[in-house]
């Protein structure tokens, strides 16, 4: 299969001197406060700034895998430092795609930030088609993998995001691994549902919030955004399969130390 992996770091980091690897641009501090936006914004400076620094030549011959990478913007975690960091994630299933996407994002989130585990994981509710409810049948083969992953020690918690009562409920029900957080959509959503609390409390499911839009990244927007920046590329012919949001939080301050995205993307057909 024909990959594009990308990685997209908004943090200040040290230098990687590993390879031909593109230096990395900095968003700007006037983007609106808005993850569509700064996500677009960041896939197109990395594909700028990656392109700009590779032979044309690489891009033509399309290889097995385009890696993407703005390392020294990614600030590896020291291992004496790893009891003191809290590494999270989201992870947003974009297109048509196996369970085993899970278990991609997770190990590469591990090895871009030198950790062998991450501390918990929440996952978006998978793509389904207009007019068809989300329901523990969606569920299923993902949070299989994410079960997977923390009996295998790479994620200590893991959650949910957009569920309500009902949904939690079958969920909890059927799962091993019990999801301990359940992310809401206050804009949808001005007050915590009752039953949702409720059920929460019950159980000791944290209740979190959120203000991700419901389609973080489209099939259209990452194609714009990939043909804008390389022209070469047959933009028409990448779809994107999962993008990966992380943040790596100091646990005795409460700051975030950084966070970025990982996406991958794959060439129709391959």
């Amino acid at each position: 299969m024909t990959k594009l992996s990308n990685l997209l770091d908004r943090s200040p980091g040290r230098g990687d001197k590993r390879g031909p690897i593109p230096r990395f641009v900095p968003l700007s501090s006037s983007l609106p406060f808005s993850h569509g936006v700064q996500l677009r914004d960041c896939i197109q400076k990395t594909l700028n700034e990656w392109s700009s620094q590779i032979s044309p030549d690489l891009i033509r011959e399309f290889p097995d895998v385009l890696e993407c990478t703005v390392s020294h913007a990614v600030e590896k975690i020291n291992p004496d430092e790893r009891e003191e960091m809290k590494v999270s994630a989201k992870l947003f299933i974009v297109g048509s795609n196996s369970s085993s996407s899970t278990r991609n994002a997770v190990d590469m989130a591990c090895s871009v930030l030198g950790v062998a585990q991450l501390d918990s994981v929440i996952i978006a509710s998978p793509p389904i088609e207009d007019g068809v409810n989300l329901s523990l049948e969606h569920l299923q083969p993902y949070w299989e993998e994410l079960q997977n992953l923390v009996q295998s020690k790479k994620i200590v918690a893991i959650g949910t995001s957009d569920l309500d009562k009902t949904q939690l409920e079958q969920l909890y029900q059927w799962a091993q691994v019990k999801p301990n957080s359940n992310q809401v959509n206050l804009a949808s959503c001005c007050v915590m549902p009752p039953d949702l609390t409720a059920f929460a409390k019950q159980f000791d499911i944290q209740l979190l919030t959120h203000n991700d839009p419901k389609e973080l990244l489209s099939e259209a927007s990452f194609q714009e955004a990939l043909q804008e920046s390389i022209p070469d590329i047959r933009a028409h012919e990448w779809v994107p399969l999962w993008l990966l949001r992380y943040s790596v939080i100091v646990k005795s301050r409460g700051i975030i130390k950084s966070k970025g995205y990982i996406l991958q993307a794959k060439r129709k057909g391959s």
